[in-house]
């Protein structure tokens, strides 16, 4: 099955529980540059549970939309915990969603460093009250591969985190 496809599952999965439960997503990107949001978006009748798509690539724009705090992007750097918490914590805030997903990370070809190579990828996700969880993940490949292998990450990160 093509990424394509196996994207379209994982979308179709969650857009099942989400609707089902009346939940809200919204979802906070940079690495991706919109793809997770293209990816809910593509799914007919996804304006039922999803409004949301912030695309904040550069640092400004984590900090005018969704609150990221300049100390944290200074001492911490852009593709942190910190950083990818505060996305998701001001996504949910900001679209009122009942959740929100953020990715941030290195996908190359340059920008990496011994202590934050290409396909460094942080994802976090926010829930009511602000509950947080996030993970770190080396993803392989080249741009597109670490862009797509994060998209799906957050995916399966987002269904992990919606009650059955």
């Amino acid at each position: 099955m093509s990424d394509d496809k196996l994207l379209a599952a994982r979308v179709a999965e969650l857009a099942e529980l989400l609707a089902a439960r009346g939940l809200k997503l919204s979802t906070a990107e940079s690495c991706t540059g919109g793809w997770l949001a293209k990816c809910l978006t593509d799914r007919p009748g996804s304006s039922a549970w999803f409004e949301f798509g912030f695309v904040t690539y550069g640092d400004n724009a984590k900090q005018a939309l969704l609150g990221v705090r300049p100390d944290t992007l200074r001492e911490q750097g852009a593709v942190s915990q910190q950083v990818a918490e505060q996305m998701a914590i001001g996504a949910r805030r900001a679209s009122g969603a009942d959740l929100a997903v953020a990715i941030t990370g290195i996908a190359g070809p340059a920008g990496g460093s011994e202590a934050k190579p290409v396909g460094t990828v942080w994802l976090a996700w926010a829930g009511p009250d602000d509950q947080l969880g996030a993970e770190k993940r080396e993803l392989p490949g080249d741009r597109a591969a670490v862009r797509s292998q994060a998209v799906a990450e957050a995916l399966d990160g987002t269904l992990a985190r919606i009650p059955r």
